[in-house]
């Protein structure tokens, strides 16, 4: 018999720190290359086992009934209605090509209601189960939590679809009042968006039943014209809660139910500031605003960039540590001898009273997984849809394609493969930790040979779906059963192939760079005779060296010069 609700086993590991986690950005498909839609989610806790999520479709009986268990935690929310089918899931995306990510902003405390049944984790895997399209997503997230209550806090969604992409921002009612308030806007074609656990949306068109309603008419959603929908509430509960004053037209819903602060800006604003200036010209007049100093000036929601993004481009977005701007990370002292753009946590500490920060960057060490998703309207909906999948730090994973419509996961990347305190060699996500961590040491030495790697695995991945995408299509259309096991073992394949792979880099990056040295082995002609490696030791740079000379002052100077 087929289990009735399949993240069960996931939230023994997601026992998530929201602070500051996770980032997204969205694509929408004249702003791709290809025509496809993307939306990319970097899931960072340190606690969080990274692994790939898989649901099969399933049929259920009428009157069945669904148990829902809050994501971070495990705990026992309540029962909601099943739906009488649901779509299969990988990961972050169904088998109709529709993808959601999150990002907690927190907002009001206030306003969480905790007798509310759904929340945001378990909204999301819901919604991915019972939704067609994003405004099937959208319309099934309001009525859930409509019927059900909401019991998180302040929440993005990022919703795409094979034709558009959509945010979704929701904050709760206060305790006993079911339901939340919300907004959701399309993302114009040919632009981008992102979030990064703050609230985005400020101002939005009120309801005039041409492009903007609210949930009263929410059967209206899915008219072509239709671009910006809201909870019906979503000014009063403000009003009401004497949070607001003003006119409707004036309304903005994040100054007003996450108002950005400080913090705001300088961890969470920083790094959709950042995603947007890897491809769009023009962001050094929101420098001020993204590093948290006028706070007034806030961006815009999407942004147009110079060239349409690649699927590789969007990959390189997710992977920064603030690179050649003024908050770069691999710069300061914090970053140490070898320009390492991670830190270590806490996020901010105290000197004599002063309190001081680390920058929190999209590339980050704590995370568990992450992934660009990729629908594209041309191909049959199991073909059309890419999960690009990665475990550990964006900056040094390997993205590896998993389609929609595959049946199983790969060994390397399933729920059960190790966990966050068992460690093993099978498990992708212990894998790739090994290696990134191994480069935190001489990140500016070590990482310049992972990057290459990296981009020689993911070009090779993209070249090769080229090939898989033709084929398959063509069994889909006599065998739509042959076509998926023919996606199956390519995805699994790629999965495995790549974990074994670079469970061999670690070896090779290991031997070459152990103990400070870096070590090219020499060939010879005769196999038997041993040579030793060719010898370098580059030390630490003169910039370095001067600091320690400057510290120390006279404790490590020779006596006599050079000896």
């Amino acid at each position: 018999m087929k289990k009735i609700f399949f993240f069960l086993f996931m939230i023994l590991s997601w026992n998530m720190q929201n602070t500051y986690s996770c980032t997204n950005f969205l694509i929408t498909k004249a702003a791709s290359k290809d025509g496809s839609t993307m939306i990319t989610y970097a899931a960072d806790s340190h606690v969080l086992y990274g692994e790939l999520y898989f649901s099969p479709a399933a049929d259920y009986p009428e009157g069945a009934m669904l148990d829902v268990y809050e994501w971070d935690t495990g705990k026992y929310l309540g029962k909601i209605k099943q739906a009488r089918h649901t779509y299969s899931v990988v990961g972050n995306i169904n088998e109709r090509q529709v993808a959601i990510g999150e990002t907690t902003y927190g907002g009001k405390s206030e306003l969480r209601d905790k007798t509310g049944i759904i929340d945001y984790g378990s909204l999301m895997y819901i919604t991915l189960q019972r939704a067609g399209n994003a405004r099937e997503a959208i319309k099934v997230i309001a009525e859930l939590l409509d019927e059900y209550g909401y019991y998180s806090s302040g929440e993005s969604f990022s919703i795409s679809d094979k034709n558009e992409v959509w945010i979704m921002e929701m904050i709760g009612k206060g305790e006993g009042n079911t339901g939340a308030v919300w907004v959701a806007r399309r993302i114009p074609d040919g632009y981008i968006s992102g979030h990064a656990n703050h609230a985005r949306i400020t101002t939005f068109p009120l309801e005039d039943g041409k492009s903007s309603i609210s949930s009263r008419n929410l059967e209206n959603i899915f008219e072509p014209g239709i671009e910006n929908v809201y909870a019906a509430d979503v000014i009063q509960v403000a009003r009401n809660n004497g949070y607001y004053d003003g006119k409707d037209k004036n309304f903005s819903f994040s100054d007003i139910y996450a108002p950005v602060d400080f913090g705001g800006a300088r961890f969470c604003e920083a790094r959709v500031w950042a995603g947007f200036n890897k491809v769009t010209s023009g962001m050094e007049q929101y420098l001020d605003y993204a590093m948290g100093y006028k706070l007034d000036e806030r961006m815009p929601l999407w942004v147009k960039p110079d060239n349409k993004v690649s699927v590789h481009d969007v990959m390189e977005m997710m992977r920064d540590h603030y690179e050649n701007t003024p908050m770069d990370m691999t710069l300061d002292i914090g970053a140490g001898a070898f320009q390492c753009g991670v830190r270590w946590r806490p996020l901010t500490w105290k000197v004599d009273e002063e309190t001081y920060f680390n920058e929190r960057a999209i590339s980050t060490q704590q995370t568990g997984f992450s992934f660009v998703t990729q629908s594209r309207s041309w191909l049959p909906d199991a073909v059309g849809g890419i999960l690009w999948f990665g475990v550990d730090d964006s900056y040094s994973t390997v993205y590896v394609p998993m389609y929609c419509g595959i049946s199983k996961v790969p060994w390397s990347y399933a729920v059960g493969n190790g966990s966050m305190m068992n460690f093993t060699t099978e498990s992708g996500f212990w894998v790739f930790n090994q290696l990134s961590n191994f480069a935190y040491t001489r990140a500016n030495i070590i990482y310049p040979d992972i990057r290459k790697k990296q981009a020689e695995l993911e070009l090779r991945f993209i070249e090769e779906v080229q090939v898989i995408d033709e084929v398959a299509s063509k069994l889909h259309q006599k065998d739509p059963e042959k076509a998926i096991r023919f996606l199956t073992d390519y995805s699994v394949n790629s999965g495995n192939q790549t974990v074994d792979t670079w469970r061999e880099f670690y070896g090779y990056l290991f031997t070459r760079y152990m103990d400070g040295n870096i070590k090219e082995a020499q060939t010879v002609p005769d196999d038997h005779i041993y040579v030793n490696p060719k010898l370098k030791q580059p030390g630490y740079s003169k910039e370095w060296y001067r600091n320690v000379a400057n510290e120390t002052k006279d404790k490590l100077k020779m006596e006599g010069g050079e000896q």
